[in-house]
């Protein structure tokens, strides 16, 4: 069993639901969401094995508040897991349009299914 959640580095938009666009651009790839958002905090280090940042700045964010204690997660970035080009950053597509958020929900889709594929290996 998986348990995953999503978590902002940020506190811009807490106990917001997602941007309109980007429930639109879910729906219509058969994803529903039901989330309000929260920010990362350092319990996260503890509740979770994998921390997956979306860009340098992310990871910039979760390293700062990553406790000196030794602990068992892996903290990388979602595109590490994509074949199309590992390790780059998950643009924001905020500016993007309707194209920008299609473009990024196909690098997360692909992204995530090679991540699963990776821990049912």
């Amino acid at each position: 069993m998986f348990e995953v959640d999503s978590a902002g580095t940020s506190n811009y938009h807490i106990g917001e639901q997602p941007d309109p666009r980007t429930l639109k651009n879910a729906q219509a790839n058969g994803v529903i969401l039901n989330h309000k958002c929260r920010q990362f905090v350092e319990q996260d280090f503890y509740d979770f094995d994998y921390i997956i940042a979306m860009d340098d700045s992310n990871m910039a964010n979760i390293s700062a508040i990553k406790p000196e204690t030794k602990l068992n997660v892996t903290v990388l970035k979602m595109r590490h897991y994509d074949p199309l080009h590992k390790n780059a950053n998950v643009k924001d597509p905020w500016f993007g349009g309707e194209k920008g958020f299609e473009e990024v929900f196909q690098i997360l889709k692909r992204s995530c299914h090679n991540f699963y594929d990776e821990l049912i290996g």
